[in-house]
Order: structure tokens, then sequence, then C-alpha cells
């Protein structure tokens, strides 16, 4: 990766574009400092402190924490990858939407972008409405905070910064390196790497001096030995993804001769390649905010004390982030949207009327409804391995966050997979545009 940046340094077309992403980066850093006027943000924190295995939590991890300080970024890119998702199943379920991205060429990309765009304004006013009410609800705005004129200033400040993200993603894919949404999410979530590495030196200190964690002062205590254990499992994690990521069973496909003339065509043999991890990250993210959704209301609603209302109480544990039943039920559905999300991206149908048409066939399989069923069949253990391997990333740092007393592990595995799969896919985007450059002069 480092050989990979350092050759593309030295072409000046590329030297522009990562630093042109550079630039994009570091704005993207100075908006997630300014804070939102009429927002009392030490009390925001202490409440997101007891919302952090909530729907809430994955914001703020996707935000960079800025989410939790009522930052300019605060909606950061949720409500645009919210509305990727919706277009992206809206494409399959509506017809019209179906035609328009497979028939209509550059003008159908460039119409379904305008609508994810629009559509982006609209998540991103809810949300933002939604965080005001949160807010005002749980008396986190200020003195000077009450009114329609601060209500205006607090949602459209996250609707504008929301939009300003969306932009400098889009700049950064016409004019910088890779995507450019993945690589500001990618930059979010490393920026907690810093505030994660303080609280472990916090937790061996109050460790050293032998403090002990309890309800009342919430007190992170590590020993050395969880330290390690945590590089070591956090080393495990990202060589298993880069395996796993990069991955694929290979269906070999035959195409038949056939004589045009006096030359003979085809005749040559390939493959057609089905990745392990199909879905990525998407599953996990669906997941986890369904899973959540229950514990989120409930903590919105007000959270049970076990002296008054002890049955509450121990339901609100039973469903809670950190408990089992919650483990349980979010893997389960890490399996079933891994598959859902498979079924939509890969029609097995499609394909084996691809092959038809082109002449190709897959070894021992008839053309037509054996080649679907094999399909089907191979689609069906690889989706599995894939949901397996995800669940396996998404609740390993959950049991981990059990044992060792900390919480804020909870949503590690899902920035784990987002940090490893945006840096192999930036890798491969600075090869093969250098690839490009290179050709010219390779063929001469």
């Amino acid at each position: 990766m480092i050989q990979t940046i350092r050759k593309a340094w030295g072409i000046p077309e590329l030297r522009k574009k990562i630093i042109f992403t550079i630039l994009i980066l570091l704005i993207f850093r100075i908006g997630n400092a300014i804070t939102v006027p009429y927002v009392n943000v030490k009390a925001l924190g202490d409440q997101m402190r007891l919302m952090g295995g909530t729907i809430l939590g994955l914001f703020d991890v996707m935000s960079g924490g800025a989410f939790a300080q009522a930052k300019v970024f605060a909606l950061s890119i949720q409500p645009y990858i919210n509305s990727s998702i919706i277009i992206q199943l809206l494409t399959v379920a509506i017809p019209a939407l179906e035609r328009l991205a497979r028939d209509g060429g550059e003008e159908g990309k460039r119409k379904i972008q305008s609508i994810t765009r629009y559509t982006t304004v609209a998540i991103a006013i809810l949300q933002a409405f939604g965080y005001y009410m949160m807010m005002r609800n749980y008396n986190l705005l200020t003195a000077d905070g009450k009114g329609v004129w601060p209500a205006l200033v607090i949602i459209v400040s996250f609707i504008a910064g929301s939009s300003f993200v969306m932009w400098m993603g889009e700049q950064v894919n016409e004019f910088g390196v890779g995507n450019g949404i993945s690589i500001i999410l990618f930059a979010g979530i490393l920026s907690r790497v810093p505030n994660m590495v303080s609280t472990m030196v916090k937790g061996v200190t109050n460790w050293s001096n032998g403090v002990v964690a309890t309800e009342e002062n919430r007190a992170i205590v590590l020993h050395p030995a969880m330290i390690v254990l945590i590089l070591v499992g956090a080393l495990a994690l990202v060589v298993f993804i880069v395996f796993i990521n990069d991955a694929e069973r290979r269906i070999p496909v035959q195409y038949a001769k056939r004589q045009v003339g006096r030359k003979m065509y085809g005749g040559q043999s390939t493959h057609l390649p089905m990745k392990v991890s199909m879905a990525g990250v998407l599953p996990v993210i669906f997941a986890q905010s369904i899973a959540s959704l229950p514990i989120t209301i409930w903590t919105f609603i007000g959270m049970p004390k076990e002296e008054t209302s002890p049955v509450a109480y121990a339901i609100y544990n039973a469903i809670d982030t950190k408990s089992i039943v919650y483990m349980v039920v979010y893997f389960v559905m890490i399996i079933g949207f891994s598959y859902f999300y498979s079924s939509i991206q890969f029609n097995p149908i499609e394909i084996a009327n691809n092959l038809k048409k082109q002449g190709g066939f897959i070894p021992g399989f008839r053309p037509g409804k054996p080649t679907v069923d094999f399909i089907k069949k191979v689609l069906n253990k690889i989706t599995l391995f894939g949901a397996i391997y995800l669940g396996i990333v998404a609740i390993a740092p959950l049991i981990l966050g059990k044992v060792i007393g900390n919480n804020a592990l909870a949503i590690g595995g899902t920035s784990v997979i987002i940090v490893v799969g945006v840096a192999l896919e930036t890798v491969k985007a600075l090869e093969s545009q250098m690839l490009m450059r290179q050709y010219k002069g390779f063929l001469e």
C-alpha cells in the first residue's frame, strides 16, 4: 500500500488528485471542529454516552464523534448512505427506475444520481429535526436555545453540513482519488483512533492506581494484558478481513467454437467470479440499525429504574446491546440481510441467459434451468460463508467488550470492515489509474 502511494506520488497528475483529496479531508475535519450554536455540548456528550449502544452510537462512529458533540458535520454522510441504499432497493422494486439504471446509459445514471441527491436532502431534514427534538426533550440546549429562531439555526446547520459533505464526496469522485463518500467515512472513523488510544491509556492508569469501576463513577479499568489482547485481536481481524475481501469462487465458463466464413471464433475458457463478501458491510449496518431500534426507542422514552419498575428494567437489560439476546438476534439478522442483498446484486437467471446468448456454458451443466440451479446452489453456499464471516466480525468486538467491561468496542467490527475495505479500494483505484497512464509507454 505504501509502495503504491509512493509510486502514485511520483506521477504529477495523480499527485494533484492526492493533494486535492487531502484538502477535502482537511475541510471535513475543520467542519467537525465547529459546534452548532445553542447546544449544551457537555450535557449532550453525557447523554450520548448513555445512548452509546443505540443506533445513535452508530451515527456517532460514522461521523467521527461529531454527532455526540453537535458539530456542523454531525449528520456526516449518513443521509447520503441511507438515500443510496433506498434508491438502490427501489431500483429493483420499481420497473421505471430499473429500466433507467439498466438502459438509460450515462443520462440514466445522472438522473438516478439527481434523485439520490434530493432524497439525501429530505432524509437530512428528517434527521436534523429528530436530532433537535431529542436535544430539546432532554434539555440539552443552552438557556437561550429555546424558541423558533434557535431551532431554525440548529436544523439548517445540520442540513447544510450534511449537504456540503455530500458535495465534497462528489468532488473527490471527480477530481480526487477513489470513492469520495467512502474516503470521508474512512477519515471520520480513523479520527476516533487517538481518542481510543487515550481511553486505553486512562484505563491502564486507573488499573495501576487501584480504581474500581462502579455504576456511579463509570470508570474504565483495563489490565495491561487486555491491551495486548485487544491489539492482537484487532490485527488478526484486519488480516481476516483482507483475506475474505479478496476471496472469490470462480465458476469455469467455456465458450463454444463457431465458424464465421473461413474464421473460427470462440472456444476460449474463462470464469465467472463470485466474491465471498459480495454484500460488503451493508448487512451489518442494516442489522445493527433494526436490532438496536427497540432499545433506541425505549431510551428516548426513558430508561426504566430497577427500584420503580423491576420487570421493565429486566426486559430493558435483556434487549440491551450488551445482552446475549441482542447478539443472537443481531447475528441472525446479518445472515438474513446478507441473503437479501446478494439476491438483489446477483441474479442467477440473468447470468444464465447472458451466458446462453453469448454461446457460453458451465462444463457439466446444460444451458437453461440446470445452469440456473447450479449458480443458485453456489451462490447460497458463498452467501452463507460471507454472512457467517460478517457475523463473526460484528459479534467479536461485542463479546470482547463484554469480557473486559468496555462497551466502547460495541461497533468496532463495523468500523474495521469499513476502514480496511476503503483502504483496499483506494489502493486499487490508484493502481488502476497508474496502469492507465503507463499503458501507452508499455505498448511502445
